[in-house]
């Protein structure tokens, strides 16, 4: 049989692979409303300018990996690649830039041009949230303590927090010209990329993968000597913070995150168990500005990968949720038979519970291998005789006992059953 495969770095994803799924969306829907944070559905695609200007005409994401295209009307249109912008876009519509803050969390596709790889899709997931409207310590440390509640409830274990702050826009050029000083000393020594990094995105250096510049990048000065003293002790705080909410963390001075629109606090939570793309969730303090948005609109918050959390739960082995029960599979000797179990299925889904008919002439065994296909719970066989007495044969599908029922009773039976 010929394989049809999706669009390299895509995936499909079946039915039987969905309860794992469903966990990590049903437990953001848990954790998030504990802090006061609502759902929000955002459009996958927005107009160009709103990542172009939001996330930085210098960075990786909109240099390189944007899925953009023109539409009908020759707008032109890009495949969201991250969360934020797109959040703060419809927040814009609200009275978030009047100081008034405002709590929300997304779940759905982004999509990257990126070199497929482990952990890695042109196509792939997220959870995120957003705090947004107001600035303060105290709320980049919830946002940060509120993400490791989330990985605990999925039962994450040995995830690391790392974080780091990028200070304020006024700090960045003093930090800016003692790392450019440094890396224009090494320079013939760099990748391709960095080597044009020191005079487009310095900051971009620190963030580089090729083992010659993370080299370089060891002995890099502390440019967080340059920032200004309100800066400093705006991380002081935060760190302190999640000191007094008994979460772990680490500072890496080399945590720059991948986005222009980040000031103040940044992190990450890395986890050894999905190899070198180790990077399981991430984001900060930003200040992002919009079209047509003169101020930036600010705030904290971040995003998770749901196929990199799912390869993490595989690797600690987090045992996958209990199935449901199985629905009840009608099988039908005869066409009277057939006929009946199709209003007898109308009957029991709009009891709630599950069920599937055979629509097909076909014997009592195949009926009974496709039961077994469905993963039925219970048969329930009709045929010219049962219709005669009133009565049908229940079989239970896991054991193979089977007895005669009355059809009278057979719904409330079945309600009990799927409790």
């Amino acid at each position: 049989m010929a394989k049809f495969s999706p669009p390299p770095g895509t995936a499909d994803i079946f039915p039987e692979e969905m309860p794992l799924w469903n966990r990590l969306e049903d437990s953001a829907r848990r954790i998030f409303p504990l802090y006061g944070y609502g759902e929000l559905r955002t459009p996958i695609f927005e107009s160009t300018e709103v990542f172009k200007r939001g996330i930085g005409d210098e960075t990786e994401v909109v240099q390189k990996e944007m899925y953009t295209f023109e539409d009908r009307g020759g707008r032109s249109i890009t495949l969201r690649p991250e969360g934020t912008a797109g959040v703060m876009r419809a927040l814009l519509n609200t009275d978030v830039m009047n100081g008034n803050e405002k709590r929300v969390f997304y779940i759905g596709p982004m999509f990257r041009g990126e070199r497929p790889a482990a952990g890695r899709r042109r196509q792939f997931h997220q959870v995120g949230v957003e705090n947004a409207g107001r600035v303060a310590p105290e709320l980049d440390a919830e946002n940060m303590a509120m993400m490791m509640q989330y990985l605990d409830n999925l039962e994450i274990s040995g995830a690391k927090l790392v974080i780091n702050t990028r200070g304020v826009q006024a700090d960045r050029g003093p930090a800016e010209e003692m790392l450019s000083k440094y890396f224009q000393q090494h320079i013939g020594d760099m990748c391709d990329d960095c080597q044009t990094r020191v005079t487009r995105n310095v900051w971009r250096i620190l963030d580089c993968k090729q083992a010659c510049c993370k080299e370089i990048v060891k002995n890099t000065p502390d440019y967080l000597s340059a920032y200004s003293s309100e800066s400093r002790a705006y991380f002081d705080s935060v760190c302190n913070l999640l000191t007094s909410f008994n979460v772990d963390f680490e500072i890496d001075k080399q945590l720059v995150r991948g986005l222009d629109y980040y000031a103040h606090t940044v992190f990450e939570v890395i986890h050894p168990g999905i190899g070198a793309q180790s990077a399981i969730a991430g984001g900060g303090r930003y200040e992002l500005y919009l079209p047509e948005n003169k101020k930036p609109i600010v705030g904290v918050g971040f995003a998770a990968g749901l196929e990199r959390l799912l390869m993490v739960q595989e690797a600690l082995k987090v045992a996958a949720p209990v199935a449901g029960k199985g629905p009840v599979f009608l099988i039908s000797m005869g066409a009277s038979a057939r006929a009946f179990n199709m209003k007898l299925a109308q009957d029991l889904r709009n009891a709630n519970i599950p069920v599937v008919v055979e629509v097909e002439e076909k014997s009592m065994k195949a009926q009974m291998r496709a039961a077994n296909r469905a993963n039925a719970a219970f048969g329930i066989i009709c045929g010219d005789d049962e219709l005669e007495t009133g009565k049908v044969v229940f079989k239970d599908m896991e054991n193979g006992s089977q007895e005669e029922r009355s059809r009278n009773g057979l719904i409330e039976f079945l309600q009990t059953t799927y409790k």
